[in-house]
């Protein structure tokens, strides 16, 4: 199902301009899509309906960008974006993690004395 997912992302993706903010929205779903076999079924099925393309997903994050914007500035971090795409896609938390975010494992040398 992920070569699917990628190839429906692609085709997407043909339909954009590429670096374009959909296109890198499509970019980090095939990342998603390769760690995460089961997510990509649901992404393969939702890219089935017009209304969950990565054009629209893009707007999403958009939305969130502006709503935090500094200035004339306005951004969104990786982790952000994936939380916002793992929202709007139904994917749940990140099976790596179980967080849906790029948290380092971190260790207590403490914990070893």
């Amino acid at each position: 199902m992920t070569d699917r997912a990628i190839e429906k992302l692609r085709e997407q993706q043909s339909g954009v301009k590429e670096r374009s903010a959909p296109w890198m929205v499509a970019e980090q779903l095939m990342d998603i899509c390769r760690r995460e076999p089961a997510s990509a079924d649901l992404i393969a099925q939702d890219l089935e309906n017009a209304s969950m393309s990565i054009v629209e997903a893009e707007k999403k994050i958009k939305a969130f960008a502006d709503k935090h914007k500094t200035g004339n500035f306005a951004c969104v971090t990786p982790a952000e974006a994936e939380n916002i795409l793992r929202e709007f896609y139904g994917l749940g938390t990140s099976e790596k993690t179980g967080l849906g975010d790029r948290r380092p494992n971190l260790i207590d040398l403490a914990d070893f004395l």
